[in-house]
């Protein structure tokens, strides 16, 4: 279970403004953030068991994050990994098209949005493929449907709209809003999920749990100019912190 709050064209300095917890087995291997050895353009962590990343930058103009999509059925191995949709479009040299719709079907589900320039889009795979045009403003992602926000992901969105309105401009301040653990009924749950429901001690924004839990928190901030900042804080299975990486980078202005 991943998160994201994505505020697009929404911040009077920051273009793009991205915060997102990492949920996954504690035992799966990962680097941390770093450029990446033969695309140095590229800014990502790296799952190394399938080789590809869940958020990630190009200083190509580019940025892209991708969550599960949940009540499908479990995942099947013989499909390509969700995290290679981020690396052939982080990669790529070509245009947006790279990532294809009509290549979504070879996936397991999954809810997806990328940027290139000044086109944001937000995509899924289930039922059916669909991308659609992001329009100014403050948009989650979660592993829920796009038009059925899970209740963590509205408070994640509430929390980046309230910094944004109250004139906060530090990208660092917003990790601690991924810090939050208020948990969420099961009937809460049912009427922001589509019927999915996970115990209450996984349903919160920031969780901790000693086999999965969330692995790292990431900030992503870009302003008009292009100029950019990539924060990323690790985390034990206990909660601590383990490390953070801060990144910069710049976009074609």
């Amino acid at each position: 279970m991943c998160i994201l709050a994505f505020a697009w064209q929404a911040h009077p300095h920051w273009k793009l403004v991205a915060v997102a917890n990492r949920d996954e087995l504690h035992a799966r291997p990962a680097e941390a953030l770093a450029r990446w050895d033969g695309h140095p353009y590229l800014l990502a962590g790296k799952d190394t068991k399938a080789g590809g990343t869940w958020l990630g930058v190009s200083e190509q103009g580019r940025f892209a994050a991708v969550t599960n999509l949940s009540g499908h059925g479990a995942a099947d191995p013989r499909r390509s990994s969700r995290g290679d949709l981020l690396k052939d479009f982080l990669s790529g040299e070509g245009s947006y098209s790279k990532i294809d719709a009509d290549q979504f079907a070879d996936f397991n589900p999954f809810n997806l949005i990328t940027v290139d320039h000044d086109r944001a889009l937000i995509h899924s795979n289930r039922p059916g493929a669909v991308s659609r045009t992001l329009d100014p403003g403050v948009h989650g992602l979660s592993n829920g449907p796009l038009d059925k926000p899970w209740p963590k992901s509205a408070r994640l969105n509430s929390a980046l709209a309230h910094w944004i309105d109250s004139h906060q401009d530090n990208p660092e301040d917003l990790l601690q809003y991924l810090l939050d653990q208020t948990e969420f009924s099961s009937e809460a749950q049912i009427n922001g999920t589509n019927g999915v429901t996970f115990e209450p001690r996984n349903s919160g924004v920031f969780i901790q749990q000693p086999v999965y839990g969330t692995r790292c928190s990431t900030v992503v901030a870009i302003d008009d100019r292009g100029a950019g900042v990539f924060i990323e804080r690790r985390y034990a299975a206990s909660g601590k912190p383990t490390g953070q990486t801060s990144l910069s980078f710049s976009w074609p202005s």
